[in-house]
């Protein structure tokens, strides 16, 4: 029997120490080392709520610009690592030895160089010294040695490769030699300028991610994590496999916040794994729906595991223009999760756990549903609309009317919450037989939506910032972790205020440290990556591995597109999500742009980078490195190999996602209405359910295999109508070259033509490509052609360009002199490709018909 206490133990220390050693160190020293190591965490949290703010500009004080402010942010990370993280896994775990005290010292000075000597490094650009190539050789070994530490060897290996490129260029084979870069040269670019170490992805680290990961640390110190994970329950875990939704539901909730699908599946798991066991899935299945849902986390908005920040300086586009392409494609994922949860419950014929909610109608039940759904949609519009009739009148003061109102309606609901039992945090080794009534878990907790609703406010209807979004709703959090319990005291009437003020200080605390931990592993995640990002700015490997992706795929762009997905599975194995996202979108969205043109495939840059971004963190799900099936298993006590690859097969339809929407971009709500934005919401949930019924082998019934292959061609269908639609009516028409100016003459207004060009690339090699161009104004062919920018020299049936004016539409759009026009894509008048969903829906009837058929006999059996 001490044998079997001691077992749960062991996991659960073991399941911990992965976490730390993944997310925020692994090492906690005693006595004044561990004082220091916290303090210093702390400080980190409040520079960078400091730099966040308005203060500094208010009091004239402590401004800092990107470059000094993304070097003070290095050097705290650099220095927390080397205290944090032991250097091998034999190192000390309770002290800090000497050497890491002295590493830790100059990696943290080596980071704050650029800071501390910022106005001479102005003054001689790429003119480094002796002194500042020895500070960067230092900070780069120490950078890379953090990074082992931090995060393991794989991006620490990918990043000295890289190094190694760039300086042995002349001495590489084939198409991989290049001409080399000096020592000087490479560490001018990797460490004294913002084009390595210290670029976009460290800034975006600094003035964004920090933020939001403070923001769900301190939500979860405050006990929302908890709360979810309760609330998932006790809607859920009654239905049949109940706890298994439960699980994807807490998980999607818990990914909203969350940057580590690591740490959300060991947040929710240790929670939902032991509950989806006792009702039937096995340990394999049940880790393996947590994995799933949980790297589903990563890629839901509106933090995406911070990669959604690094996609606005990428791509070019506003915070919330991301957040509205990553929502649909995301939400429907998690949908057909839950219906494959479903799936899996109905074979193996589960049943949920005992509900205490009080038995109800199924009408009451709707019509509760209805009513608070319509509740809440009245009161979203009364707010939007009287804060924009309150805001001319109020002018100056309404931040401060808001900040009253918000007072008022937190303390509101805490009176509200004062009403119920507090939420206990259940032991994950003990068993829970029956779940929590719904109402009561949901009102005692209503107050931890209250920022996350301030987050969104500020990002989607004030457009602030994402930096100051954050810092907003952090602020609050603050305050409700240092009032919510004094408060709920007095109304539960044993109010002990000193004490629960000093709880709430506590708390605090831990939240700022937590929030600095996890942000050690992505701050220097985003440093290594520049590493990786400076080396293809300096060397163009990028277009040598477009040049071996071409060559491999013979020009078949499927093909492109499959090794593309392979290479970002290979690239983010054993990343986390940020650096996974840096080194995929770095190396291998500009070869879909340059390959997806060339052969005819011109796609919005946002689905490219989401593409990429999709297959990359399936890296955490896939065998042999998937370090979310590792912790899942750790949890279940499965065999993390076949829980990678059965998490695989349920993320199957997050892998299929971003081959339909490099096709179909309407699934991004690219150039579509409200309304068509709604209709493909619903056809494209309905699409990827059946897609889970046909690979999960059951829908009504077990398919036979016939109905399986049906089922994927019609989810093919309802996703890609165009396909068939393009077989029957081709959507262009060809014009011959000479004939151009006609085709804009005859263009609708909001049309867009096609248009096949040949001329020479930026290195002078011939290329011929696809662009699309957007019909100018005018009222004629040459009116809108003199808008465009451009003059044609026609010769027989060829037209070239002779003249692009600087700074035009035409040269936005890469025209350049000399090109040739090759062909002209006119639109043409054709049916709307959305009626091939006909003939998609009519089979799909048949096939339920045929199953309902099989399955009565089955039932009636069953029932004798």
């Amino acid at each position: 029997m001490a044998d079997d206490t001691t077992k749960p133990r062991d996991s659960s220390a073991d399941l911990e120490d992965m976490v730390a050693s993944s997310d925020s160190g692994a090492r906690k020293p005693a006595g004044m080392p561990g004082k220091l190591l916290v303090s210093i965490a702390a400080a980190w949290s409040l520079f960078q709520l400091w730099i966040a703010s308005p203060l500094p500009f208010m009091v004239g004080f402590g401004v800092f610009n990107a470059t000094e402010a993304r070097s003070i942010h290095l050097a705290f990370a650099l220095f927390l690592a080397y205290m944090a993280y032991p250097a091998f896994k034999r190192s000390p775990r309770d002290r800090i030895p000497i050497q890491d005290w002295v590493l830790a010292t100059m990696a943290a000075f080596c980071g704050a160089y650029m800071f501390m000597f910022y106005e001479q490094l102005a003054q001689r650009p790429g003119a480094p010294l002796t002194q500042d190539v020895i500070i960067g050789v230092v900070g780069i070994v120490l950078l890379l040695e953090a990074t082992r530490r931090a995060l393991g060897p794989p991006l620490m290996v990918v990043a000295l490769v890289f190094l190694i490129y760039s300086l042995a260029g002349p001495w590489m084979p084939g198409i991989l030699s290049h001409g080399g870069v000096s020592l000087y040269g490479l560490i001018n670019h990797q460490w004294l300028t913002t084009q390595g170490v210290f670029g976009i992805a460290l800034g975006v680290s600094t003035s964004f991610v920090f933020l939001f990961v403070l923001f769900g640390a301190l939500l979860d110190k405050a006990g929302a994590g908890n709360y979810f994970i309760k609330v998932a329950f006790s809607l859920l875990g009654h239905y049949r496999g109940g706890p298994a939704k439960a699980a994807v539901v807490a998980s999607a909730m818990t990914g909203l916040i969350s940057g580590s699908s690591i740490a959300n599946v060991v947040t929710t798991g240790t929670f939902t794994i032991p509950m989806m066991k006792r009702v039937g899935f096995s340990a394999e299945k049940a880790g393996a729906v947590e994995v799933a849902s949980s790297v589903n986390g990563q890629i839901m908005p509106p933090v995406m595991g911070a990669a959604a920040f690094l996609m606005v300086e990428y791509v070019g586009i506003s915070y919330v223009d991301v957040i509205k392409h990553a929502f649909l494609p995301a939400l429907i994922s998690y949908i057909a999760l839950v219906y494959i949860v479903h799936l899996e419950a109905l074979k193996a014929n589960m049943q949920g756990l005992e509900s205490a909610n009080p038995a109800k109608p199924m009408l009451n039940k709707v019509i509760g549903f209805l009513g608070g759904l319509l509740l809440i949609m009245v009161v979203a519009l009364a707010v939007y609309y009287g804060l924009g009739w309150l805001k001319p009148i109020l002018g100056d003061a309404t931040p401060w009317v808001i900040a009253v109102a918000l007072a008022v309606i937190y303390i509101a609901l805490l009176k509200l919450a004062a009403g119920y039992p507090e939420l206990e945090m259940d032991d994950p080794n003990q068993p829970i037989y029956s779940l929590p009534q719904t109402r009561p878990t949901v009102l005692v907790g209503l107050q931890y939506i209250l920022p996350v609703v301030v987050l969104v406010w500020c990002l989607m209807v004030e457009r602030l910032s994402p930096g100051l979004s954050a810092f907003w709703a952090t602020v609050f959090m603050i305050f409700i972790i240092l009032t919510q319990r004094p408060i709920t005291s007095i109304f539960r009437g044993r109010s002990d205020m000193r004490a629960d003020l000093r709880e709430g200080a506590m708390d605090l605390w831990v939240g700022l440290v937590t929030g600095a931990r996890n942000m050690i592993g992505i701050g220097i995640a985003t440093a290594t990556a520049g590493i990786i990002v400076g080396a293809v700015s300096q060397t163009g490997v990028g277009l040598v591995l477009a040049e071996v992706v071409e060559i491999l795929a013979m020009g078949n762009l499927l093909l492109i597109l499959l090794l593309t997905a392979v290479l970002s599975l290979i690239l983010g194995m054993g990343l986390p999500t940020t650096a996974n996202y840096i080194v995929v979108s770095a190396l291998l969205a500009p070869v879909i742009v340059q390959l997806g043109a060339e052969n005819g495939l011109l796609v919005p840059l946002i689905a490219v980078h989401l593409f990429v971004f999709y297959f990359g963190i399936m890296a955490d799900v896939t065998p042999p490195v998937g370090l979310a099936s590792f912790a899942a298993a750790a949890v279940s006590g499965g065999d993390p190999i076949r829980t990678g690859f059965q998490a695989f097969y349920y993320s199957l339809r997050t892998a299929a996602l971003p081959f339909l929407f490099i096709f179909n971009t309407d699934l991004l709500l690219i150039n579509v209405t409200f309304l068509q934005g709604i209709l493909i919401f619903v056809v494209s949930t309905i699409a990827m359910l059946i897609f889970a019924a046909g690979t999960q082998g059951y829908m009504i019934t077990r398919n036979r295999w016939y109905e399986s292959a049906m089922l994927l061609l019609i989810a093919f269908t309802l996703f890609r109508p165009g396909f068939w639609m393009d077989m029957i009516h081709d959507p262009y028409e060809s014009m011959p070259p000479a004939q151009f100016v006609e085709a804009l003459g005859d263009a609708d207004a909001d049309s867009t033509l096609r248009l096949q060009i040949a001329g020479r690339d930026a290195y002078g090699d011939r290329m011929t490509t696809y662009m699309t161009l957007p019909v100018p104004d005018g009222e004629t062919g040459q009116e809108r052609l003199d808008n465009l920018g451009m003059e044609l020299l026609i010769k027989g049936d060829t037209a070239i360009v002779d003249m692009v004016a600087y700074g035009s539409q035409a040269a936005d759009l890469g025209f350049d002199f000399d090109q040739e026009i090759i062909e002209v894509l006119a639109p043409v008048d054709r049916w709307t490709k959305e009626l091939m969903w006909i003939p998609a829906f009519l089979i799909f009837g048949l096939i339920v018909v045929m199953q309902r058929r099989r399955r009565e006999p089955t039932a009636v059996t069953a029932t004798a």
